[in-house]
C-alpha cells in the first residue's frame, strides 16, 4: 500500500487486509465481552485483551473510532500551540496503536519517532503488523515494548505522551500514579476516555493531577481553572464522525455506514499556548433565523449564546459551527 501519512481510509483499507479470514461468530463474540468491559467500571490489573483472535476483534471494533477521537485532541492541540510539533512520542497503553497513528498524521511534514507501550504482547504484534502493512514510515519505524501499565510504570523523557481509553481499565490510585509519571515525563499530555459520566469524571481527575504538576490545559477548556460543571448534573464531551467499512459494520453488527464516537479529553502542556476564547460543548441547535450554541468561556462561565441573522457574517458562521469547535472562529468579533 502507497500512502506517506494515515488517515482513516488508509486504517480501514490496513484493517481489513489483515483481518480479512477472521471467523465472524468468533470475531463477534470477543466483540461482546469487549464491549462490555468497555462499558463496565470494574477495573482489572490484568490485559484487557488475551489472545490474537481478542486483538482482532478490538482492532475492527475500536482502532477506527479511537483514531478519530485521539486525532481531534490532537487538532485541539494543533490549534493552541500552532508553533511546536513533537520529536518524540509515547503511546501508554497504545494496544494495536490507534493513537500513534493519529499522531503520524497529525503534524504535516514531521514525523514524531513513537513508542508504543502495552502490558499484551498480542496487541502490541498486530500492531507491528499493521504499521508495517500500512507502508507509512513513522508507523514502520515505531518501537513497540511490552510493558505493565501501572504505578510502577518508569517513562523516559519525551515531547508528547497519549493515553487514551486506559484509565478505565486502572483503579484510582494506579490512575492517579500514571498519569502523575506522564506529567512529570512529558512537555504535552493528551488523555482521551470514553465520553460518558465515568469517563468524563477520569479525565476530570487527571486534569487536576497534571495542573497540580505544572502543566496548563491547552483544550478542551479555555482555560486552567476549576471545571464549571457542577457534578453529577451533567458531563463535557464531545463527538467525532466514524465511517464504518463492511467489516466494520459486520463486526459491530451495524448498518449504518457511520457511527458518531462519544468521547471526553484534556490536553495539557509544559510550554505556552493559546486556548480558545469559548468552545461549543454541545450540538449547536439551529432554528428559523437564529443558533443556539452552549459555551464554555475563558470566565470559567457556561453560558448559552444566541446568534441571529441581525450578526450577518458570525450568524452564517454560527451555522456552519460544529460541536467542539471554538468560539467564536478566528477572525470574527464575538
Amino acid at each position: 500500500m502507497n500512502a506517506t501519512l494515515p488517515s482513516a481510509e488508509v486504517l480501514r483499507a490496513t484493517l481489513a487486509g489483515l483481518l480479512d479470514g477472521l471467523p465472524p461468530k468468533q470475531a463477534a463474540q470477543a466483540v461482546e465481552r469487549l464491549i462490555a468491559n468497555y462499558r463496565g467500571t470494574t477495573p482489572t490489573d490484568a490485559p484487557v485483551l488475551r489472545d490474537r483472535s481478542d486483538v482482532a476483534a478490538y482492532a475492527a471494533y475500536r482502532m477506527p473510532a479511537t483514531f478519530e477521537a485521539v486525532r481531534s485532541a490532537l487538532d485541539a492541540l494543533r490549534e493552541a500551540a500552532p508553533d511546536w510539533a513533537p520529536v518524540t512520542h509515547t503511546d501508554v497503553g497504545g494496544g494495536t496503536g490507534a493513537a500513534s497513528w493519529a499522531v503520524a498524521g497529525a503534524w504535516e511534514g514531521e514525523e514524531p519517532r513513537t513508542t508504543v507501550l502495552d502490558w499484551a504482547e498480542p496487541a502490541l504484534a498486530l500492531g507491528r503488523e499493521l504499521a508495517e502493512l500500512s507502508g507509512i514510515p513513522a508507523l514502520r519505524a515505531a518501537e513497540w515494548r511490552r510493558a505493565r501499565i501501572g504505578a510502577g510504570l518508569e517513562l523516559a523523557p519525551t515531547d508528547l505522551i497519549t493515553v487514551s481509553y486506559v484509565l478505565n481499565e486502572l483503579t484510582a490510585d494506579v490512575r492517579g500514579a500514571l498519569v502523575d509519571t506522564a506529567a512529570a515525563a512529558a512537555q504535552a499530555v493528551v488523555v482521551v476516555e470514553p465520553g460518558t459520566p465515568d469517563g468524563y469524571a477520569r479525565i476530570i481527575e487527571a486534569r487536576d493531577r497534571l495542573i497540580a504538576a505544572g502543566l496548563t490545559v491547552a483544550a478542551p477548556c479555555p482555560h486552567s481553572a476549576a471545571c464549571p460543571i457542577e457534578p453529577g448534573t451533567d458531563w463535557c464531551h464531545f463527538s467525532a464522525r466514524v465511517s464504518r467499512s463492511s467489516l466494520h459494520r459486520r463486526v459491530k453488527g451495524g448498518s449504518l455506514p457511520y457511527e458518531d464516537e462519544k468521547f471526553s479529553y484534556v490536553v495539557a502542556t509544559r510550554f505556552g499556548t493559546q486556548p480558545v476564547v469559548a468552545r461549543v460543548t454541545r450540538k449547536p441547535q439551529i432554528r428559523k433565523g437564529q443558533v443556539l450554541l452552549d459555551l464554555c468561556t475563558r470566565d470559567e462561565a457556561l453560558r448559552r449564546a444566541t446568534v441571529t441573522k441581525r450578526h450577518g457574517e458570525l450568524y452564517r458562521a454560527a451555522r456552519d459551527v460544529a460541536w467542539g469547535d471554538e468560539w467564536p472562529p478566528p477572525g470574527e468579533d464575538g
